[in-house]
């Protein structure tokens, strides 16, 4: 495959690639010296890895600073449009799962798949309520916590890392309006989505995991109408690539809440797309691939609005690995702001829990990690509030 140089970047998206770092710069550069290039011969000129290379010209094309061209094009498709999986093994596209197509799926395998775990699909839910308990109020810290994590609607903790509807309730409730649209890109069993139907938002789900987005459906599968006579809303579920939201238009999404994979903890599918996040085996490829993500949620967001990711970390060799911190940068560096840093406190892990159950600090020498990290970011009005702002933005620009 082959990449050629579109155009030269305008100054406020000259500031945005100097603030994704040199690797992005120094790319563009040796396509615009060449004009046309292939991968192989970039990353022989450059001397990143190819992984590195797919990474940065999602960020670039996205920009429309560089396009594909060459014999992989699709007939119907233009010569900037993005390669199929087929053609890369590290995108997919869009594809919308219809409730036609959900239904066709639970008349013939009633179950689905999740980290090795049968999970019914297809049966009628029994729903006890639409809501939490009429005491709670929301968040009001910057320390959340849910020893409770919510059974409310068709919310179930049977999927092993999503989160409690506590989190997107808080989210939606705070930093959206009735009839505005929710992006939730690692969208999982759905919760996000349910909370975004019972408070009268509209919503599209994303993930790449087929057997996921059934389920999201399965979850999403129930009648509700608010009494306060909101409007029905639209939700939507795709099977597709958080890093190529190329069905979503730039500038549309009033609010995204995501709670992406984390590194080596849990594989989220038994068959896993190249693409998947948790498909990633090192902590490089990993954030590389945060970087097509957390690009794609600054363009489709629309400015002035939010993006919230809750993320945790692990160890290695009995030493903590900052992976959130990471990731935090990853998204600063794509042009976000940070607006809050709050610390969610675990409870039940399926992580260190169910290796360290009931031993002690003087036993192996370290602490258990009890807590993530929800981030909320802001995407800048315009260059006025980014320089305003400056001191809650990319720390290492370098």
């Amino acid at each position: 495959m082959e990449i050629a140089f579109v155009r030269e970047p305008e100054a406020d998206e000259l500031t945005r690639i100097q603030r994704w770092g040199r690797t992005t710069s120094k790319i563009l550069t040796v396509i615009k010296e060449n004009g046309i290039i292939t991968k192989q011969k970039l990353a022989e000129i450059t001397g990143y890895s190819l992984g590195t290379i797919n990474a940065q010209l999602s960020i670039l094309k996205r920009a429309r600073l560089v396009r594909y061209v060459g014999k992989t094009e699709n007939i119907g498709q233009s010569s900037d449009s993005t390669p199929t999986v087929a053609e890369s093994g590290l995108r997919l596209n869009m594809r919308l799962i219809s409730w036609e197509e959900y239904r066709e799926y639970v008349e013939k395998k009633k179950y689905v798949t999740i980290e090795g775990v049968k999970i019914e699909v297809g049966k009628p839910h029994h729903i006890r309520s639409y809501g939490p308990p009429n005491s709670y109020d929301l968040e009001a810290t910057t320390v959340w916590s849910f020893p409770d994590r919510g059974d409310w609607a068709t919310h179930v903790g049977n999927y092993r890392g999503n989160w409690s509807p506590y989190v997107p309730r808080n989210l939606i409730l705070k930093y959206s309006k009735p009839g505005e649209l929710i992006l939730d890109q690692m969208v999982g069993s759905g919760t996000t989505l349910v909370e975004a139907k019972l408070l009268g938002r509209n919503a599209i789900g994303v993930d790449i995991n087929y057997e996921a987005c059934i389920l999201a459906m399965d979850r999403l599968n129930f009648d509700y109408r608010p009494l306060d006579g909101l409007t029905p809303v639209e939700i939507r579920v795709y099977h597709g690539d958080a890093a190529n939201l190329d069905a979503i238009e730039d500038n549309s999404i009033d609010l995204i809440a995501t709670h992406p994979p984390y590194w080596n903890i849990i594989p989220y599918s038994e068959e896993r797309h190249e693409a998947d996040l948790s498909n990633k085996r090192t902590l490089d490829a990993y954030l590389e691939k945060m970087q097509g993500i957390a690009s794609e949620s600054f363009r489709v967001l629309k400015p002035g609005r939010y993006c919230a990711i809750l993320i945790g970390d692990t160890r290695r060799h009995k030493h903590y690995v900052p992976i959130s911190a990471r990731v935090m940068t990853v998204f600063l560096k794509a042009g976000f702001i940070l607006a809050e840093d709050i610390i969610k406190l675990q409870y039940n892990m399926k992580t260190t829990r169910e290796r360290w159950r009931g031993q002690r600090f003087e036993v192996y020498g370290f602490h258990k990690i009890a807590h993530e990290h929800l981030y909320i970011f802001k995407k800048p009005s315009g260059p006025t509030e980014y320089s305003k702002l400056k001191l809650s933005t990319a720390i290492d620009v370098a």
